[in-house]
Formats: structure tokens, C-alpha cells, sequence
């Protein structure tokens, strides 16, 4: 099951944020959880944040950033994680099932997301859920902790 996010839901998804397993992946630098609050509150704010819950319990989260205007056909997909505790169990291929028929009911008919090109896992993930390649953006990613640039795959799906 998928849902939005709430205020109650801080502690997992700055857990999962941070997670050194799951932070080199995402967006934001390791930070405190004071620091990440008014991230995590705008994104909340915003309605784009959400849980996905496996058996009552949260496993992953994600952000669906509906766009606007030419594009209101198109949401950006990003954030997408299952906790590792939660891994192997099949999970992100049921979660994405579930952001791609929410998706269709919002009436998208394109979903994009980039992702760490060293992280194949993932990428086959998505392609296994229907998403086609699109292009790479170079050194796109920086890892301050690692001084590391990363290449992301650009990758979309279409209804």
C-alpha cells in the first residue's frame, strides 16, 4: 500500500535517508535530523512524499513530483527506496507496480527518474517495471563525503 506522507513519518524517512546503504543513492548529504526537519516538512507540505507500507509496517518511500503547465501529463520520480531490512522480499518491484498504477490514476501518462548509473540494481528494477533508458547526464551527482561525481541515467516510463 502507498500513501502520503505525514508528520509521523519523520523518524523512518530520516532514518532511511541516511541509512549508509541507502544515502549514497539519493539526494541530500548525511545531515542531522535537525537539519533534515525542514526538508522533510516541505515535502510534506507539498503532498509529494510517500510511504509504502508492506504488512502494516513502513518498507520504502518515494517522491511523485506531479510537473505543470505543457507537462501536467509528466511526474518526476525520485527518492525511491526500501529499506534494507525490508530487501530481497521482492518489495521494490510491488512498490513500483503500486506508484505506477497511482500514477495512471492521477492520469500521467509519463513518469521520469534518474539514477546513479553504478547503481544497477536499481536500474533493473526499473526496467523491469517498464521504464526505457533515455539518456546519461554526466557527472551529474557530487558525494562531498567520497569527492566523487557520479554519472545518472535518465529513464522514462510511458502509459
Amino acid at each position: 500500500m502507498i500513501r502520503i506522507s505525514t508528520g509521523q513519518d519523520f523518524n523512518f524517512i530520516y532514518e532511511l535517508y541516511m541509512h549508509l546503504e541507502v544515502n549514497k543513492y539519493l539526494l541530500y548529504e548525511p545531515m542531522s535530523a535537525f537539519e533534515f526537519n525542514p526538508i522533510f516538512s516541505d515535502l510534506v507540505t507539498k503532498k509529494i512524499l510517500y510511504i509504502f507500507e508492506h504488512q502494516g509496517e513502513r518498507a520504502g518511500m518515494f517522491k511523485l513530483i506531479p510537473l505543470t503547465h505543457r507537462t501536467s501529463h509528466v511526474a518526476y520520480l525520485g527518492g525511491l527506496a526500501i529499506h534494507p531490512s525490508f530487501g530481497g522480499k521482492g518489495l521494490g518491484t510491488q512498490m513500483m507496480q503500486e506508484i505506477l498504477n497511482h500514477a495512471k490514476e492521477l492520469g500521467l501518462l509519463r513518469v521520469e527518474l534518474s539514477v546513479v548509473a553504478i547503481n544497477q540494481k536499481a536500474i533493473r528494477l526499473y526496467e523491469k517495471a517498464g521504464f526505457e533508458k533515455e539518456g546519461v547526464f554526466r557527472k551529474y551527482s557530487y558525494l562531498k563525503n567520497e569527492n566523487l561525481y557520479l554519472d545518472e541515467v535518465t529513464m522514462a516510463w510511458l502509459a
